[in-house]
């Protein structure tokens, strides 16, 4: 028996290093990559929160020019023809950030650093938006 199962965990090893290799596809939901660097709250407001533009995209690929000010307000614009217009209001949190959007409920988040202008929001493990500059 334990030649069998032995047998069995040497074949599924061997399958699973030849197999291809894991595509994320758009609308697909992933966290943020292994050993990203989490960005402090302080860090947030001071590259984002600062009234200055910034691209957002969806892992559906929807993109947003989204712009939060100093004095805690938060609002979105389609950058194509997809995707919904926002208002609404921001915060700091100890591990984040914080939104609510009109007509919505509050909803907290963590920032990760991805790469040269670029990171990612999650919420839980899962990516929800990209943030490039």
């Amino acid at each position: 028996m334990r030649a069998v199962i032995a047998g069995a965990v040497t074949i599924f090893l061997v399958l699973a290093a030849n197999a291809a290799p894991l595509v994320v596809r758009p609308g697909m939901q992933t966290g943020p990559a292994k050993g990203a660097a989490k960005l402090p709250p302080d860090d947030i407001k001071a590259t984002f929160f600062n009234g200055q533009a910034f691209t957002a995209s969806t892992p559906a690929g929807i993109k947003f020019k989204m712009l939060f000010t100093a004095d805690g307000k938060v609002t979105r614009e389609p950058a194509g023809k997809s995707g919904a217009k926002g208002e609404g209001i921001w915060a700091l949190s100890k591990d984040g950030f914080c939104t609510t959007w009109k007509g919505s409920k509050k909803n907290c988040y963590r920032l990760f650093a991805t790469g040269e202008n670029n990171w990612s929001v999650s919420n839980g493990g899962s990516t929800l938006a990209t943030w490039s500059k």
